[in-house]
């Protein structure tokens, strides 16, 4: 089989070219909650609220981590090179899982801090104004980040543009299909918007009521809703590093491509696997009797160039056998497919 070289320019790999390719999602999300948790910091030392103190843990844990997956992103999109043929696809599941990391370990901070607040309720000692802001400014940047990465999720899955309640519904549907920092941003910032809200809820009660223990209360959920996020997000990139198959539909088009050549009959094997956000086409393709090998090869390259124009592909490497007279498609698969 003969791989279908890709071009390796310079200007494919030029540092401005490969920032403007970086996951933007992860871009705006780190900025956001660099300053959100800047804000909630300050917020807590004057008011000393727990859960204050793991809501700014959470947004500090979310900046680091944008900043390393967009970093990630950005060295994903280099063009695969002799030493790398396959390309750098996996090397951003390699920085999303730096990120899980650092909210492990920041999920273990909040959680402990929590159960300490459980036992020595802190008495508010002002800022009550000042948490109140933050906190919305807080809602309404990351529910901004959160919205941003509905549409980023919509546009990397290729589905029709949607409005209103249609975008959230969407993007919890493709959600798998998206680019891998895409994904983590979604997943933090959901869980960044519940932090916001528990956080705020906290605070009122705690100001107006003797129900001290709400703080240590809402300052536990909200580690253990970072641990839910690690480990999701950790279990995507590890199947990333190992290597997933391509979905359902991302594989029915290839295949539909293949089958409408006329000159192929049939497709013997195909394997699609994805790294990041591409995917890398092999298979062994089935050609009609009787054409010579310059023919051949026409329509092999004819069909790789079908299956590469798809911009999600990043290459393809096709065999071509004569037709053997065994359908390995099953009647209702190839009915279908056509």
């Amino acid at each position: 089989m003969e791989a279908l070289n890709l071009s390796n320019e310079t200007d494919n790999n030029g540092f401005i070219s490969l920032i403007k390719k970086g996951n933007k999602s992860s871009a705006v999300a780190m900025i956001g909650n660099g300053i959100i948790a800047a804000c909630k910091a300050i917020a807590y030392v004057i008011s000393g609220s727990g859960a204050m103190f793991a809501s700014a843990m959470h947004s500090l844990a979310d900046a680091v981590n944008q900043g390393f997956v967009f970093i990630g992103s950005v060295l994903s999109e280099k063009r695969p090179t002799p030493q790398f043929p396959t390309g750098f696809g996996r090397v951003i599941n390699i920085f999303c899982m730096i990120a899980v990391i650092v909210v492990t370990i920041m999920a273990y901070e909040t959680i402990k801090e929590g159960w300490h607040l459980l036992h020595h309720p802190v008495e508010n000692t002002g800022g009550f104004w000042l948490s109140i802001g933050v906190l919305i400014i807080n809602l309404v940047i990351d529910g901004g980040i959160l919205l941003k990465a509905m549409k980023e999720i919509l546009k990397e899955a290729r589905v029709e543009k949607t409005k209103g309640w249609g975008i959230a519904k969407a993007a919890f549907s493709n959600v798998g299909r998206a680019a891998p920092p895409t994904r983590l941003v979604f997943y933090e910032d959901i869980v960044a918007v519940t932090g916001a809200l528990l956080a705020l809820t906290a605070i009122i009660v705690t100001a107006f009521t003797d129900f001290t223990s709400l703080d240590g209360i809402a300052t536990i959920l909200i580690g253990f809703l970072m641990i839910g996020v690690a480990f999701r997000v950790g279990f995507d990139n590890m199947v990333g590093l190992i290597g997933v198959a391509a979905p359902k539909d991302i594989e029915e088009k290839v295949f539909r491509t293949i089958l409408s050549d006329e000159d192929v009959t049939d497709i013997k094997k195909l394997r699609i696997i994805q790294e990041g956000r591409y995917y890398h086409v092999e298979g062994l393709i089935e050609l009609r009797k009787g054409l010579s090998l310059a023919v051949a090869d026409d329509i092999k390259f004819r069909v790789q160039d079908k299956i590469i124009s798809d911009q999600d592909i990043t290459d393809v490497t096709l065999g071509i056998i004569e037709d053997d007279g065994i359908m390995d498609l099953s009647p209702d698969r190839l009915n279908g497919l056509i």
